[in-house]
Parts: C-alpha cells; structure tokens; sequence
C-alpha cells in the first residue's frame, strides 16, 4: 500500500510545518510556522514568505496552440504515405498529379483542424476558474484578499458558504461542518474540530484538517495555513494527474496497424509489378508511370478525410446529446469500451441527503420524495394521523440553521438539515411557521465530543430543547421513549441500536431525534432526553442510473464501482442501481494488496471485483492499470478531485459538467454537460456506429483502391495498355471513392448495436474476414475493368486514349455501384442500412454528374486525358461496371451469408 501521509511541504527551515499537521496540536503546529493564531502574520512576513513558496495555485492543463492543432492533423502513416506520393510525383514532373494530392492533405487537416478546435475552445471554456478571495487574520486585523495570496501560517477564518482556500490545521470549531465529497468521495459533511488524529488516520478520517476546494456547510471555525498550491491535498493530486500517462486510443491504434498493412500491401504489389514489367521488356519510362499510377492507386487518399468527417459528425451528434467531447479519436472509444469504472457521489448519486427511512415507537416510515408522501408499509398515509411521527419530523425542523425553499426545490445550510426541513415539509411542517410557534431562544451547536446539536423554543410560558445528533450519544442521554414518555431501560437502548446497525448496514447515515421537555433559555442540554426516534438519511441514486447501468450490462459492458465513501454506503448504493449482485462483497481500499508486486492469483481476484470503497487516487490509477493490463478499454466517469488521474488515465475519461469539479473536467476527454449517466449509454452506441460505418467505408475504399491496382498490374502482365492514368486515380479516389464513402460513415447503425457485446479491444479495423471479401470484390471489378479494355480495343475498335476512358468509366461506375454491396449479413439487398441511408442516394448522384463533367467538360477532359467513346462505348463500360454488383448478387450475397457483419467481431464471425 502507498502511504496516506500528506504532500510534502517545500522546505521553509525553521517556518516550515510539521509534515503530519493533523497529529499535532495546534499550538506545535503555529509554533513551527512561527505564527500567533490570535494575530496572523505580519504584511512583511506573508511578502516574504509569498516570494518563496510562490502563489497559492495549481497548475493547469496548457491550453492547446493552433500550431500544435495544426501539426497534430499529419500524424498519421496514411498522410505520410500521400506525402511521400505527393513527392514522388513533383519529382517526375507530375505537377497536376502533386497539385491534387496537396489538396487531400489540406482538405483532411482543415476538417480535422476546425473540428477539434471547437471542441477544444469549448472545453477550455468549462476549465475557466472564477476569482476567489479569502478571510485572513494578518497583524491582528481581519481582511479578505485573493486566495492566490494565502501563504503557509496565514491564520484563514471560515464561516457558511465558504470555500477553504487552502490546506489548514483547524485552531477553531463552532459546528464546523465540511463538504469534502469532491476530495474523499464522502457524501455526508464532516465534522471538523481542533483535536489532533492519529499518525495514520486515512484523509476522510482527519478531523483537524481543512483541505483546500472543500466547502463550508455549517458553523464556523479558523484554521491555520499548512499547505497551498501543489503543497496541497488537491495539489498533490493533480500531480498525479501530470504522471498518469494517457496513452493511445484503441481507434488510434487500429488505425495505426490499418496504415501499416497498408504501407506493406503496396510495396510488396508495386515490387512485384514493376519487376514483372521490367523483365518482360517494357520501356523504363512506362514502368516508372506504372509505379507513380500504381503508389498513386495504392494510397487509400479519402480514407483520413473520411474518417474525420465520420468522427467530426459523431463528435457533433454527441454535442447535441450534451456530451462534449475534446478530440476526434476519442469519439469512438466509448464504443469499444468494456468496462466502466465510477465514482458514486455525485456520479451515481445526488450529491445531497434526503430522509429516507424514519423510525418511531409507532412504527417504520418511508418517504416518496417523487410524490411527496411518506408511507408505512407501503402504503400512502396521512402524517397528522401519527403524532410520533410528526414530533419526530418537527424536531428536525426546529433543530437547524438550514434553509428551504419548497417552490424551487432547493435548500442552503448542512444537508442533512435541509433534508430534514424538506421531509417535514411533506408532513406539512413549514420551518417559518414552526419557528413563529415555537421562537427559538437559544442555540447550543454540535460538540464533536458530546456529538449532537440543540435549539432551546419558547413553548406557552414554558421552553424545550429540540435535540438531534448520532444515536448512540442521543440514547445514552435518554432516560424516556416516545410522547408518552415511557421508561427507557438498557434493553430498550440495545432494540434501538441494533435497528441503527441494520440500518448502517443498508448504506444510510442516522440521525436520532429528541427533546428535553423542561428546560430554561440557557440551561446546558444534557440527560434526561425524552428520545422520538431515528431518522435515516441517503444520498439517493439518480433516476436514471437503473436503466442506465441495465444497459450497459445489456450492452455487454462491465460496470465497476471505485468510491472514497464508506464501503456500507458504497455496497447499499451499489445494489441499488444494479451493479453489484445481491451477496456481493465490497473491497476496501486497505484491503488492496501492492498491485506492482501482486501474484498473478491476487491481481485476478481484485480485477473480479465490483465494488471497491475508501479507496485513494492512487489506487484507482492501479486498479485501472490492471484492468487495461488485462485487455479491458476503460471508461472511467467521475466529478471529484480525487477521481482526476484516474480520469487521466482510463482510455476516456467522463466527468460531469454541472457539478463536477474544475480539476475532473480539466483531465476528462468527454464531459457530460446536463451530468446524465444515460448519455453515457447513448455515447456508447454512437462510438459503436462510428466503429462499424468506419470498418464499413474502410472495406469500401480499400476495395476500390484494390481493384485500381489488380486493373493497373493485370494490364502489365497481360501486356495491355495502361487502363487507368495516374490523374485519373486521383480522380476516382477522391472523387467517386469519398462522396460513397462519406454516405456509408453517415449511417444511423444497425438496431442491434446496443444488444451485442463489444468488439475485442485488439482487434483490427479489418479482420481476416473482411480482407477477404475485400479481396473478391476488387479482384471482380478489376476483371470487369480489363475486359471492358478488351473488348474496347477488339470488338470497337477504339483507339489507345478511347480504350482508356471505356476502362476508366468501368472502374468508376463500378465503384458506384459497389456501394449497394457493403450492406450487412443478414439484410435483403432491397432493405438494408445502405438503401435507407439518403446520403447514398445524393452521392451517387453527385459523383454521376461529377464523372458525366469528366468526360464531356473539355478542360477536365483534357485534364484527365480522356476522349469522346459514343454510344457504344457508354453501353459497354456502364453493363461491364453492373457484372460485378450482379454477380455479388447472386454469388456473394443473394442470401446475405457470404456478406460481412461490420460489428462482429473475429471470434464471432469464424464461428458463423
């Protein structure tokens, strides 16, 4: 196990704080910093001591250049390959050849370039931090300044609705309650005092710290500045997030070894055909215009353009379903995720308390917040009816400094409290009311050693003291049960203790709820409790989790949970929303072994695991190592602080828009805007409709692309003119090759995408499989391409530049029609995802008239070297370019099994 201490602060000799502050008293720890807490630094001290630690900021993600946007477009083998092309071309004085290929390259960049610029602008935008400032104590005076200012023993003061601006040892408490959920991943406030932990207490356990980015919920306190900026809990991890590596996407990869067959593919056919050539005789200036026409019909030139029309039109479609994400790869990653690993507050849940359970000596309760009503075994009742229970409630409503407002919903204060006024309100208690009934005349707030809180209320000429605070204390201090205030015995204390551990057990927090019937405005509350009963709160799981979770698992995904929280709370949650079975176990985070040193027998029992609680950022950045270690494509989706290197880590990281913090959006690739888990489920099948339209399209233009080099190397082995000119591949390829293509890359998917598991992660774009039929398909339009030259020359008798035009018109046409071939294994060819699919209809249309402009536009056609053919030759090139959509008809693909499945993975398809 890593160990819990806290970052290490710079040296400051003598100044310098104690490296475990929250073990040590408060006074040690101002006396090392050599501060007064009861003055505060002097103006010249702070300057001094600003100078030396630096501002109190973190660092943050550089924002990306235009330059850097720009060069990051020609990364990639394929645009290697053109440039190389390209090059080649100006070398042989192939002007217009060269001229065409820079177009591809600067076309592909621009969509690339403008696509992810928007993107990226937009999540720089999420990243902007607002301005904070701080209260400080310095020369005796208090006075609030920048946060960035704060130096190590400034003397902050806090009070509601502040956010603690750095890492502090508390000096002091007055019902100090903090939110810390973003940093630990614990849903309920903690209660914070100047007492000092152990040397070893985990961070949610550090009571006498205050951790910078947490908020104020209750009460008010100081503190003592221990640490600021990277010398912080935050600090630190974002540190973190900097050594997790974010390594290539599995589209990233995939392309990658597409580019590299690719690369192999075309040495090894153009080697073989200009050897052929040159053996046989031919001119070596003909063979070197094989070779540019050959690298030139090798080179896939619409593939990078269309791949990033495809993706720039998922990230786009994601946009509109409030998923922004950040580059284009990333867009298909979720499609090929296996696994998804999430926090839960926050992620899975609210982020806020409601009362769930209430218990009485009437009886067991429950609260529908969605229709607000409470119900006792299971059925809607009338609160009023039950005086326990509404003496309960308004006890909980008298008992608190929140606030809210039941029009909109919302409340400030401790949530706790404001669930508790929100529970009331349901009974009909409105907390303005009460308090006009019962005028609250004295407050004593939370003891962290006498661990609950009371309001003294005047009632006729009388007062009481409305109590609430952690059972066990409230039961020890109760001597009488119920409104009838019936004896309370030892027996008695045990029933109720044992319903709060089978409540804990279940994942609630419990609140217990008394009075004391006599008192005065400032008698000390203390025995003699008349005790009303427990009140059980959950931070609840968000409506759409359940579905959300199904469909994943319905999708063949793995939903692992991997929380800070209490592993009882991170177990009653986990059932809740479907991802651990019933008998599931949780793994704690001090249960974890050192994964680096593990035996293979441990790491496989861990990576088993669904739940896993209290466990630190370290620990996640190991648990996703081992994961991906073992295969897995890692989604990881999180809000808080501490779930940022894993963020970082995961394949694509997910962090919510509305209430996930600065640090977690800055290390995500995808953030979730409305903060809806079901647009995960929506993300993960337009990444998987983008896979298959991008296998889809790839299988269409490597095929074309094929056929152009078997028609090219056939007419030199047979000894026929050259059928293809090195213009017109160009022409074909970015021409009748990328409108098809770019239709196939707009489809909507198949309607089973969702109901199949995900595809292996190492799998290749292009399996066995599709090579094969890749290689049919090109072999049968390149043969239905030389005998339309044959029979050109033979039975029209045309002329050199005429037979060449007949040639090129049949690869054309054909590569048209070869459209209709790429729909799916089991679909009819007149109802499928490829006649449905408009984009198809106006591409074909566009490249006809494109190709029509080719041949009777005197410029192009002079351009593209082609001649008049007549009638005649129209009739044959268009019924040689049919033969091979005729014969995939009724050899390949009449009844759909020869077809491939461009969602299927290679293990499935060997097996059909």
């Amino acid at each position: 196990m890593r160990s819990t201490a806290g970052p290490a602060l710079p040296d400051m000799g003598p100044d310098a704080a104690p490296p475990d502050p929250h073990s040590l008293p408060v006074d040690v720890v101002a006396e090392r910093l050599r501060v007064d807490p009861h003055a505060g630094l002097s103006e010249e001290e702070a300057e001094r001591r600003l100078r030396r630690f630096g501002p109190n900021l973190l660092a943050a993600r550089r924002p990306v250049s235009d330059l850097a946007l720009i060069l990051r477009q020609f990364a990639s083998t394929v645009v290697a390959l053109l440039a190389a092309a390209m090059a080649l071309s100006l070398l042989f004085g192939e002007w217009q050849q060269a001229a065409a290929i820079a177009a591809v390259l600067v076309i592909n960049a621009a969509i690339g370039f403008f696509t992810e610029r928007q993107a990226i602008r937009s999540m720089e935008a999420l990243r902007r931090l607002g301005a904070r400032s701080a209260r400080v104590r310095r020369h005796g005076h208090s006075r609030r300044l920048p946060a960035e200012q704060l130096v190590p023993g400034d003397v902050v003061l806090l009070e509601a609705g502040d956010v603690v601006p750095a890492d502090m040892r508390c000096s002091e408490a007055a019902g100090l309650r903090i939110d810390e959920s973003a940093l630990t991943g614990e849903s309920s406030p903690v209660e914070k005092g100047i007492a000092p932990n152990v040397v070893e207490a985990p961070l949610p356990d550090r009571s006498a710290m205050l951790f910078k980015g947490s908020h104020v919920v209750h009460g008010g306190g100081e503190g003592v500045v221990t640490g600021t900026g990277l010398a912080t809990e935050v600090g630190r991890i974002t540190q973190l997030v900097e050594t997790a590596e974010r390594g290539e996407t599995p589209l990233e990869r995939q392309l990658a070894l597409l580019s590299r067959q690719l690369v192999w593919l075309m040495l090894a056919l153009a080697a073989v055909i200009t050897v052929v050539g040159i053996a046989s005789g031919r001119p070596a200036v003909l063979m070197v215009e094989t070779s540019i026409a050959l690298a030139v019909a090798a080179i896939p030139e619409g593939l990078p353009i269309v791949a990033a029309l495809a993706l720039a039109r998922g990230m786009l479609r994601m946009a509109r379903r409030n998923a922004l994400v950040e580059n284009l790869p990333a867009v298909e990653t979720l499609g090929s995720t296996t696994l998804v690993m999430t926090d839960k507050t926050g992620t899975l849940t609210e982020n806020r308390m409601e009362v769930e359970r209430i218990l009485t000596p009437s009886g067991e309760f429950s609260v529908d917040h969605r229709r607000a009503v409470i119900l006792k075994d299971g059925a809607t009742i009338d609160p009023v009816a039950d005086p326990q229970l509404v003496k309960a409630l308004l006890v909980g409503v008298l008992c608190s400094n929140a606030e809210y407002d039941s029009h909109a919903r919302s409340g400030t204060g401790d949530p706790m409290e404001v669930a508790l006024l929100r529970a009331g309100g349901i009974a009909g208690l409105n907390r303005d009311e009460q308090i006009s009934a019962f005028p609250e005349v004295a407050e004593h707030p939370f003891d962290t050693a006498t661990k609950r809180m009371a309001t003294v209320h005047r009632s006729g000429n009388g007062h009481f003291a409305a109590v609430k605070g952690a059972p066990e204390e409230v039961l020890a201090s109760a001597d009488r049960i119920g409104i009838r205030a019936d004896p309370l015995d030892d027996a008695g204390r045990a029933r109720w203790l044992r319903q709060v551990d089978r409540l804990a057990a279940e994942g609630l927090r419990v609140l217990a709820v008394a009075v004391l019937p006599e008192t005065g405005p400032e008698a000390r509350v203390s025995g003699g409790l008349v005790f009303l009963g427990l009140v059980a709160f959950r931070d609840p799981p968000r409506h759409d989790i359940p579905d959300a979770v199904a469909a994943l698992r319905g999708a063949g995904i793995r939903v692992v949970m991997a929380t800070g929280d209490h592993p009882s709370t991170a177990l009653g949650i986990s059932r809740a929303v479907g991802i651990a079975e019933e008998g599931a176990a949780v793994t704690r985070g001090a249960e974890l072994p050192c994964l680096e040193g593990a035996t293979a027998a441990e790491r496989r029992a861990v990576s088993r695991g669904a739940v896993f609680a209290r466990v630190s950022p370290e620990q996640k950045l190991e648990l996703i190592d081992l994961f991906q270690e073992s295969g897995e494509v890692v989604a990881m989706i999180g809000d808080g602080v501490n779930d940022a290197p894993a963020l970082t880590k995961a394949d694509i990281g997910i962090a919510m828009g509305e209430r996930g913090t600065e640090v977690a959006r800055e290390a995500a690739d995808m953030v979730l805007l409305d903060d809806a888990f079901s647009t995960i489920v929506q993300a993960v099948r337009e990444g998987r409709i983008i896979f298959d339209n991008i296998r889809r399209f790839s299988t269409y233009l490597l095929s074309c692309n094929l056929a152009e080099v078997l028609v090219v190397g056939g007419a030199v082995f047979v000894g026929l003119p050259l059928p293809l000119m090195p213009l017109q591949i160009l022409f074909l390829n970015l021409v009748t090759d990328v409108f098809p293509a770019f239709a196939l890359a707009a489809g909507e998917g198949e309607g089973d995408v969702l109901a199949r598991p995900p595809r292996p992660p190492k799998e290749a774009i292009l399996t066995p499989t599709q090579w094969r039929i890749m290689a049919v398909y090109g072999a049968a339009i390149a043969a239905s391409a030389l005998f339309a030259l044959v029979m050109a020359a033979r039975w029209l008798g045309l002329a050199a530049g005429e037979t060449t035009t007949v040639s090129f018109l049949t690869v054309a046409l054909a590569q048209l029609w070869h459209v209709f071939n790429m729909r799916s294994r089991g679909t009819g060819p007149w109802r499928n995802a490829v006649i449905g699919n408009r984009f198809v209809w106006w591409a074909l249309a566009l490249c006809l008239a494109l190709i029509l402009a080719a041949v009777h536009v005197p410029v192009l056609a002079a351009a593209l070297q082609l001649a008049p053919i007549g009638a005649q030759g129209w009739a044959l090139a268009v019924g040689c370019s049919l033969l091979p959509l005729v014969g995939a008809h009724f050899w390949l693909g009449r009844t759909g099994r020869a077809l491939p499945r461009w969602g299927a993975g290679a293990r499935e398809l060997a097996r059909e």
